[in-house]
């Protein structure tokens, strides 16, 4: 991997943290994307030969640390998340944006369930589904952003 595409996965992953701290008014705090969650995917499903499970247990090591989650618990859900992407991506990259939302959504809220689970094991429960907001707002979220993502990787020859 050429150091240019180093540079520019670790700036969106960057980016990603940012927005994943971003102060919100309580009420809307279960519709935050799962931005690291979308990052994780599209990498993985654009680099997968580079790019995989380690990939995003290290992300997800990162978001534990940058939001204070026990350590290990987002690691777990994206590891989980990125393993169904790379067994998934050949058959993706044909999929109309229509089904792409669909199976977004599908990987998030596994990744949202799994990351509930551990919640569970340490005693924070939530109640009903939820905590499945995230991966609905980050299932709208993926047309509008991997079109400009591809663009920029195309444009910086990332492959």
């Amino acid at each position: 991997m050429q150091a240019s595409s180093r540079w520019f996965i670790a700036t969106t992953i960057f980016l990603s943290m940012l927005l994943v701290v971003m102060p919100l008014p309580q009420q809307w705090l279960w519709f935050r994307p799962a931005f690291p969650a979308l990052l994780v995917i599209f990498w993985v499903s654009r680099m997968p030969q580079v790019l995989g499970v380690g990939f995003a247990w290290l992300v997800g090591i990162l978001e534990d640390l940058v939001t204070g989650a026990s350590l290990g618990t987002h690691a777990l859900a994206l590891s989980v998340l990125a393993y169904f992407s790379l067994l998934t991506y050949q058959r993706t990259r044909v999929f109309n944006p229509a089904q792409q939302l669909l199976w977004v959504f599908v990987l998030v809220g596994i990744n949202q369930v799994v990351g509930n689970w551990v919640h569970g094991l340490e005693g924070k429960t939530v109640p009903g589904l939820t905590f499945l907001w995230p991966a609905l707002t980050t299932a709208l979220l993926w047309p509008c952003v991997t079109p400009p993502l591809r663009g920029l990787c195309n444009r910086l020859h990332i492959r």
